[in-house]
């Protein structure tokens, strides 16, 4: 019973640790591209604030972390991004803000080719070759391509809202963005009545089993 119990132990550990680091590779890799776009474009604010870094440090919201390892739903601390040196600020919002989702599923995307790399390898169910395929399979792809999906809604402050904005009159547009705090307290409200979560999760099952799809024709 005590060896039960302790290789249990082992498994809930590596779960937890693979989960936490997908969250913290799937969070930095979108805000860093924020950044990155926002640079493209013009903005150096982000550069400025040492924000263009793959160091999950430099982008981890604490609370929000702990949010999205307990309940799934969380944030990282957003790169700052002044739409003034933009020569379309709507536009460079839209882009700007597009920017995270897309990384989310490049990444997700990469993860996928990744595991019909290694899974020639893969000898044991303790080997490097068998973790390295769950982790991106099990945790990094669905969790990036999650993320991608939830952004992408149309509600403050998420990447979604900016990207509508960029179709919207400059009045409505900032009007909306003037809620952006409400949208928060709606997006946690939807979470708590597992809305979100229901429409997320069977979007993340589209699009993962059509992105694998993919990913087998070059196999």
């Amino acid at each position: 019973m005590r060896q039960l119990m302790q290789s249990l132990d082992l498994v809930w550990l590596e779960s937890t640790l693979m989960r936490a680091a997908a969250v913290l590779l799937c969070l930095t890799v979108h805000e860093t591209c924020h950044g990155l776009a926002a640079l493209a474009l013009g903005d150096p604010t982000a550069k400025a604030r040492h924000r263009l870094s793959l160091n999950p440090l430099r982008h981890i919201d604490w609370l929000g972390l702990a949010m999205m390892l307990a309940v799934g739903f969380g944030w990282a601390r957003p790169v700052p991004v002044d739409p003034r040196y933009f020569r379309n600020p709507k536009r460079g919002m839209a882009v700007t803000a597009l920017a995270g989702p897309v990384s989310n599923f490049l990444l997700a995307f990469l993860a996928m080719v990744a595991c019909l790399a290694v899974y020639p390898f893969i000898t044991s169910d303790t080997s490097a070759a068998y973790r390295l395929f769950i982790f991106c399979r099990i945790y990094v792809a669905p969790l990036s391509i999650g993320l991608g999906i939830f952004n992408l809604l149309p509600i403050p402050p998420l990447d979604g809202s900016k990207v509508l904005g960029a179709f919207l009159p400059e009045r409505t547009y900032f009007g909306l963005m003037r809620y952006e705090r409400c949208g928060m307290l709606l997006l946690l409200a939807l979470s708590w009545l597992g809305v979100t979560g229901n429409l997320i999760r069977e979007a993340v099952a589209q699009a993962d089993w059509a992105m694998w799809s993919l990913v087998m024709q070059f196999a």
